[in-house]
């Protein structure tokens, strides 16, 4: 059997192991494919790993000519638990809550089991009764991210974050610096993190950032998958409608009204048919649906919180004054979450008295959401807490702990609640649009008397 030596032995840049590899990948259409533990090619119709004997090999046909990648974390939280305390190894555990809490995430040992992230506490642990249960340590989870995230920077400039645990990059250009096509960089990268960082990776690599993103979720934990351009439209089109960045409770609802439930229906469409049903979104879907998306890797620096506040014009005391208040500030920083893409799975709340003495109290490990009313829900828990007859003169509220808003507000069995809210957040959202903000008022706003 043919197999080139490691291209990661002695000088990586170039020398007879690096030409070896390049002859073999030429020979083979640049197919050869790549053993993910040991990183040495094998030959083309290998099914495991001559070298080493694993089965975790990577070919494609566009393997060596794509640079866009989106790379996740596998079950951080829980993973990052699992990494300090070698005693949770084998053992369900789920970071979260309690009881009247959610699931912030779960192993993939707790996921046998039903349980997922996001569900309430005490349907995970019904469905996994002897699941080790650890609060969220966001600060030593932040800390892990900003390790990895040093790492990708090292492999290039453009790394956009979308939270502390995934990202994207784009590797176009970096073959001479690395010595290596992006794929081979990324599976370096991936081996290196889980043996010097201790937590697990998976890649997506594709031509875009769409594509990049699906392909990460194909083949957790340890995953590295690949969609090229050529296959893009076929892979997509018996995939659910809801598989497309955007495409939430509400929206998928309209859609599949007019008959739209896979992406290949939108595939057939006219544009104008798409716009009566889309509106302005029709001819993103369209390209989408062809797996086209232009976005550029943005290597802006992380967005940390949205947050909204205001000083009041004479001090306030009660819990009922400052309800209203909370309210239209949340429903502020839902539509900046919106605008931005992004979700928030903590929710702070900011009071300064009248000595001007700060308070913040947070919430963490909630599920990802941009929606008002599940900002505000929490949000009011804490304020509640702190109206002990104090007077104060400035009151905010502040989503962390971002992720991608596509993620946000799906729901589950467990959760039926989020779909209606979604959906009636997003119809009032369109009014808005059309009519002006104040075209649709919830009744508790009414009450704030500064108004």
């Amino acid at each position: 059997m043919l197999a080139s030596p490691r291209p990661d032995a002695g000088d990586d840049r170039g020398g007879p192991a690096r030409a070896l590899a390049d002859a073999l990948r030429a020979v083979t259409g640049g197919a050869a494919p790549l053993c993910r533990d040991c990183l040495r090619f094998a030959a083309a119709a290998a099914r495991r790993c001559a070298a080493c004997g694993s089965p975790r090999l990577l070919a494609h046909p566009e393997r060596d000519r794509l640079a866009i990648a989106h790379v996740d974390c596998d079950a951080f939280y829980a993973a990052v638990e699992k990494r300090d305390d070698p005693s949770l190894r084998d053992r369900p555990v789920i970071v979260g809550g309690g009881r009247r809490g959610v699931a912030a995430t779960c192993c993939y040992v707790a996921r046998t089991y039903g349980v997922r992230s996001a569900m309430p506490m005490f349907k995970a642990l019904e469905a996994c009764p002897d699941a080790v249960v650890i609060r969220p340590d966001m600060e030593k989870y932040k800390q892990v991210g900003r390790e990895i995230r040093t790492r990708m920077l090292d492999l290039t400039p453009l790394v956009e974050p979308l939270s502390i645990d995934q990202a994207f990059l784009d590797l176009n250009g970096t073959d001479r610096l690395h010595g290596a096509s992006p794929a081979l960089t990324l599976a370096r990268f991936a081996r290196a993190v889980e043996h010097e960082v201790g937590v697990t990776v998976s890649v997506g690599l594709a031509p875009n950032k769409f594509l990049a993103k699906i392909a990460s979720d194909f083949d957790k934990p340890r995953g590295f998958s690949i969609i090229g351009q050529q296959e893009a439209a076929a892979f997509l089109g018996d995939k659910p409608v809801g598989i497309l960045p955007g495409i939430g409770a509400a929206a998928g609802a309209r859609l599949a009204q007019a008959g739209i439930t896979l992406v290949r229906h939108l595939l057939g469409r006219p544009l104008a048919d798409l716009y009566r049903v889309a509106g302005s979104d029709a001819p993103r879907l369209a390209r989408l649906a062809r797996g086209e998306d232009d976005r550029p890797v943005r290597p802006e620096r992380e967005t940390k919180s949205v947050s909204a506040e205001t000083t009041f014009d004479e001090d306030l005391r009660s819990l009922e004054d400052l309800e209203p208040i909370l309210w239209r500030l949340a429903e502020k920083v839902s539509a900046r979450l919106k605008r931005s893409g992004l979700a928030g799975g903590s929710v702070t709340l900011k009071l300064k008295d009248t000595g001007f003495r700060l308070r913040t109290r947070q919430t963490s490990g909630l599920p990802p959401t941009q929606l008002a009313t599940r900002l505000y829900e929490p949000a009011r828990a804490l304020l509640r807490a702190e109206c002990d007859g104090t007077a104060f003169r400035l009151i905010g509220i502040g989503a962390s702990d971002l992720t991608d808003g596509a993620e946000a507000d799906r729901g589950d069995l467990a959760d039926l609640e989020v779909g209606r809210a979604a959906r009636r957040e997003a119809a009032i959202d369109r009014l808005r649009e059309r009519f002006g903000d104040g075209a649709v008022l919830r009744g508790l706003s009414l009450r704030d008397r500064r108004r």
